[in-house]
């Protein structure tokens, strides 16, 4: 899809054919579109694809005509994803000399939320201050997700703490996995952004720096609480795996307890069901009780003495 946008009375308006500074957004184009970007603007077919890979790293590159290509990791939401609602993927903002052109390989919300928001947009021409306001609410779209992720934990928590399931099990797997995937890209993205405050090849003035400061501020919370949420949730995965490792050793303690309390009287009766000389073996009804009743005494001592070791 493609959609162009240009500043018209203090606001992003959509076009269909631009006049001048605009920003061009590309969620999961089709090869004529990259190829009508490309007239459009001149820039490198490279530079529109390369974001588009599910597995780009966050990276800065500038090319010698002066074009920049920065991919950053911005989180989306996949609602009718059991497995991984929660997920990470590459999105390209790409600067050449009229337009700023953002790829990336599907929809998502943070175009939408930056639309909306006039306080965090400014003109296309302003293109690094541009791009940090973009950055800005993938960052708040980042803590919005992790509030969400903690709230579906802790109700999953609810749940185990009452009955221990499989499924609820998996499905704390699943958002662990989701924690691992925000703070593995975060981690990536705030090193980017060291790097582009830092660098020489872009000309960035103050001002510009100082809503790029805001913004790592922004990233770095958001990795601070996916860090702690990936912590808690790792702990609580090893003491729910304690809990039923422990819940097993009571079961199997039970088990060999009850085996050797059954083997006390079949070890008497097999004793006395030898073909041989056995006592009371004449004295008829009253040796039958009397073997019974020394079964069930050593049975009772048996049991008493497993009770006293907590066996039961």
């Amino acid at each position: 899809m493609l959609t162009i946008y240009q500043w018209v009375e203090g606001s992003l308006r959509e076009v269909v054919t631009p006049d001048g500074p605009c920003w061009i957004n590309l969620a999961d184009p089709s090869s004529e579109e990259i190829l009508r970007v490309q007239t459009l603007t001149g820039v490198s077919r490279e530079f529109l694809s390369d974001p588009l890979d599910r597995d780009e790293r966050p990276r800065l590159d500038v090319d010698d005509d002066g074009t920049v290509l920065i991919v950053v990791h911005v989180p989306y939401h996949e609602p009718n994803e059991n497995l991984h609602p929660f997920n990470t993927l590459p999105l390209g903002v790409v600067h050449t000399a009229n337009a700023v052109i953002t790829v990336c390989n599907r929809p998502t919300p943070i175009a939408a939320s930056f639309l909306d928001q006039i306080r965090r947009v400014c003109p296309p021409e302003q293109k690094f201050r541009f791009t940090f306001h973009l950055l800005w609410h993938a960052a708040i779209l980042y803590l919005r997700y992790l509030r969400d992720i903690r709230q579906r934990a802790d109700l999953v928590e609810q749940e185990l703490h009452e009955t221990i399931s499989n499924e609820g099990l998996i499905r704390l797997l699943n958002i662990e996995k989701s924690l691992v995937y925000f703070t593995t890209s975060l981690k990536a993205d705030d090193i980017l952004l060291s790097r582009i405050r830092t660098t020489r090849q872009l000309d960035i003035d103050e001002d510009d720096l100082d809503v790029l400061e805001d913004v790592r501020v922004e990233y770095q919370q958001a990795l601070e609480m996916a860090s702690i949420h990936s912590n808690i949730l790792t702990g609580t995965l090893d003491a729910f795996a304690s809990i039923i490792s422990n819940n097993l050793n009571n079961v199997m303690k039970f088990l060999t307890s009850m085996t050797i309390v059954l083997t006390v009287p079949m070890l008497l009766a097999s004793v006395f069901g030898m073909n041989t000389w056995l006592p009371f073996a004449k004295s008829g009804p009253f040796g039958f009780l009397a073997i019974v009743g020394v079964a069930l005494l050593l049975v009772a001592v048996t049991v008493i003495f497993f009770s006293r070791k907590r066996f039961f």
